[in-house]
Parts: C-alpha cells; sequence; structure tokens
C-alpha cells in the first residue's frame, strides 16, 4: 500500500498526562511500515501553559505544529479533528466521551472505558445515534505479537486445551504517600488497582481463554477478593472459572509490588506458555514449551516495537473508519461491557466502592 493510499486520522487530545505523551509520540513515529497516516491537530489541556509545555517535551519537531487549547471544547468542535483520543482519569471518561460523541467525532478513550458498565452502555448508546465510531483503547490486544500468540493457542492449539492462565500486573505505588486528591488514592476518580492494571490481568487471562470476544464469548464466573486500604483496593485477584470446561485464569494486580518482566503463564494439556515484558501492558516476548520435548529450552516469540505500542491501535482504527465501521472486531464495544461488568462484580465482592455506585 503506497503512502497516498493509506488512511488517514487527524487526532484531538484531550489532557496532558503519561498516558497522552505516550499516544502522541508514537503517533509522531517515523515508521516505514506503518499502515496508516496520523497527524496531532489539537491539544486540550487544563492550561494553555501546561498544553504548550506538553508539545515542546514530547513532540516538539511535529510540523505542523498542533493547536493548543485551555480547556477541552475546543478540542471537541475543531473542524480540523476526526477523531478525539481521551487520556484523562477514569471517572472524567463518560462526560469526554458524550462531549466527543455530541460533536460528532469518533472517540478513541483510554482504560478503564468508565467508571461501571451502566455508564459504558450510555457511551454506545449515544455512539451508535450518532454514527460516529468509539473504542476503548486497549492497546495490548492490537500487539502483533499478541494476535499471533493467540493464533498459535486458539488455532495452532500448540499447546494443547489451555486448562489454566496466571497473569499478573503489580506496581511500586506507595499509596499511603499519595495525596487524598490523587487518582490512585481518590474513589471519585476510580481510584484503586482494578481498573487502572488488573484490567490488564483480566485481559490476558481473557485472550488465552477465549477465542473469541464480546456477545459471542463466554462469560465466565467471577470470584474476586481485594485488600483495601481508605476503601479502595491496593490489590485484588479475579478468578474467571468457565463452568463449561472448568478452565480458568487467576488475575491479579497489586499496589506494593513491582512485577517480574514474566508476568503470564498459560498452561495446557500439552505444554505451556510464558509472556513476558516491562508489564503486562506491554509484552515483548513469549516462549512455548511443549510437554514432549523433555527440555527446558522452549521456542522464543518476538516482535520489533519501535515505540510503546500504541500506534498498532491507532492504524486499525484509522482502517476501521475509512471502511465505514462503528466499532472494532478487536475490541467490539460488547467485550468492553463484558469486561466491565467483570470488574463491576470483582468491586461488589470485594468490596471496593466509587460514589457512583451509591
Amino acid at each position: 500500500m503506497s503512502s497516498e493510499s493509506l488512511p488517514t486520522l487527524r487526532w484531538g487530545i484531550i489532557a496532558t498526562g503519561q498516558i497522552s505523551s505516550w499516544f502522541v509520540r508514537d503517533l509522531s513515529l517515523s515508521r516505514p511500515d506503518a499502515k496508516a497516516r496520523h497527524t496531532i491537530a489539537a491539544i486540550g489541556s487544563s492550561s494553555q501553559g501546561k498544553g504548550e509545555a506538553f508539545v515542546k517535551q514530547w513532540i516538539p519537531d511535529v510540523l505542523p505544529a498542533p493547536k493548543v487549547y485551555a480547556g477541552y471544547e475546543q478540542v471537541y468542535n475543531h473542524p480540523d479533528v476526526d477523531i478525539i483520543y481521551i487520556g484523562t482519569p477514569h471517572a472524567f471518561h463518560k462526560q469526554n466521551c458524550l462531549a466527543a460523541i455530541a460533536a460528532g467525532k469518533h472517540v478513541l478513550c483510554e482504560k478503564a472505558f468508565t467508571l461501571n458498565a451502566r455508564d459504558a452502555k450510555e457511551v454506545f448508546a449515544a455512539a451508535e445515534n450518532k454514527g460516529v465510531f468509539v473504542m476503548e483503547a486497549l492497546w495490548t490486544r492490537f500487539f502483533p505479537l499478541v494476535q499471533q500468540l493467540q493464533r498459535l493457542v486458539h488455532e495452532e492449539n500448540v499447546i494443547g486445551s489451555v486448562h489454566r492462565v496466571f497473569a499478573d500486573l503489580g506496581l511500586d505505588q506507595d499509596f499511603a504517600s499519595l495525596g487524598p486528591d490523587s487518582r490512585l488514592r481518590n474513589p471519585a476518580l476510580g481510584a484503586g488497582t482494578l481498573l487502572d492494571i488488573c484490567i490488564y490481568s483480566l485481559t490476558w487471562g481473557l485472550l488465552a481463554l477465549d477465542a473469541k470476544v464480546g456477545e459471542e464469548a463466554e462469560k465466565p464466573v467471577i470470584k474476586a477478593v481485594q485488600t483495601l486500604f481508605d476503601s479502595i483496593d491496593v490489590a485484588s485477584t479475579v478468578v474467571l472459572y468457565y463452568p463449561s470446561t472448568g478452565r480458568q485464569a487467576i488475575c491479579t494486580s497489586t499496589a506494593m509490588f513491582k512485577t517480574p518482566d514474566l508476568f503470564c503463564r498459560i498452561e495446557g494439556t500439552n505444554g505451556y506458555i510464558t509472556v513476558e515484558g516491562v508489564s503486562a501492558s506491554r509484552p515483548s516476548a513469549f516462549t512455548i514449551y511443549a510437554k514432549d520435548e523433555g527440555t527446558t529450552e522452549g521456542k522464543r516469540y518476538t516482535v520489533a516495537n519501535p515505540g510503546f505500542g500504541l500506534f498498532w491501535e491507532a492504524d486499525a482504527i484509522a482502517h476501521d473508519i475509512a471502511a465505514g465501521r462503528k466499532e472494532s472486531a478487536v475490541m467490539p464495544w460488547a467485550e468492553t461491557i463484558r469486561v466491565m461488568e467483570m470488574m463491576d462484580e470483582a468491586r461488589r465482592q470485594g468490596g471496593a466502592r466509587f460514589p457512583v455506585d451509591d
């Protein structure tokens, strides 16, 4: 595909935190094998100065430079913006999505998509009514490495029938030292590890156990416990149990310990797979160990990643929108709702509450 025929998206960026900095840097990468073209047209920040500093620090060489605004409304309504990327804290996702949709813009919203499944359904209903594309930014699902792993597990059955998965994401975040208004401490902002990082552990459990997504996938039984600190979870353990087959995934998160690079193990009747990377959100390799080989040497797979890996979801969205699709086949609306319902149930059992639950 020539560069002239590549689909193009013009982005408006909402919020200027860490995840937004990763996203704009990936959009601006020079990639000879890029599957789409991306331009950053506008950036909305909490202040003009903060927005300008964001551009200067992270994308100083992008030309033409994006327009910077103090606030978000001008980004939502910017005539040169096709799609809005939302990188605000969880609690603001719903209102940010609804505002962008009302302006007729497509939306890519960071995970967790909303605070609960009820709010996610409201956003998708608005998107359907307006006829725009919306997707939760579960970027990990779009890594070629992850999709290769899924093919090997579910189509080639390289380890036979998968019966158990362990997946963990832990960070040493020292919650006690954080102020009460921190997005990691404030329940009103969706604080705690479940929505922030356990969503990735859950994703690995689902990727390994489910060949399908959304409405076509089985809904596992949820068993969950949480360790609470000032009403938010500093550790969560969620078990996904499939009564039809007995297979299960143990998905964990903690704010008290950094997970080692090997963060996931997938066990099957004919072998097992280990997955590694700096985080469960950003895998870099997996290794397949066959039961009948009688050796500790496995077959290792890697895929080059010149940036953070966020550009793969952006490229996929560009193709979806160019084709007139309103949701992604990789991360459809029903899959976001399915996972949000799992996390709602995990909080119900574990005890972590948000003000919007009342």
